[in-house]
């Protein structure tokens, strides 16, 4: 039986790739950062399910720049495309229902100090699309 959950992560980096080319998005840092900035992490911090199907992921997300003003323009981008542009979505394999701000775009400490850090976390209601 295939898992009855989609992987917010790859789901995510791909839409979110595909809306904002210019900036890399994956879910783990790079040993050469400075390479691929600006940058987006995603990470799956936790959240919940029904047990069935709904899935009620808590996902992170920061922002990494070489500026202070690209990072909080990347992380404002980011909260608007989320929570205004990706709800009612069907993507490939899911369906997103709601998306919410849990924790605003705040600076975050990064202990590379030539980058800056920006991040939130928000809450992304999804459940497998139905083939």
């Amino acid at each position: 039986m295939a898992d009855a959950f989609v992987d917010v992560e790859v789901l995510l980096i791909a839409w979110l790739s595909a809306a904002r080319p210019d900036t890399t998005w994956a879910a783990e840092l790079d040993n050469d950062l400075l390479a691929y900035l600006p940058f987006g992490q995603v990470v799956r911090v936790g959240g919940d399910d029904d047990g069935a199907r709904l899935d009620r992921a808590l996902v992170d997300v920061d922002i990494y720049a070489t500026g202070r003003a690209q990072a909080a323009d990347i992380a404002a981008w980011t909260r608007t495309a989320l929570t205004r542009n990706l709800p009612g979505s069907s993507l490939p394999g899911a369906v997103v229902g709601r998306v919410s701000t849990v924790s605003a775009p705040a600076w975050r400490p990064y202990e590379n100090t030539t980058l800056r850090r920006m991040g939130a976390t928000y809450e992304v209601f999804l459940h497998p699309a139905v083939t």
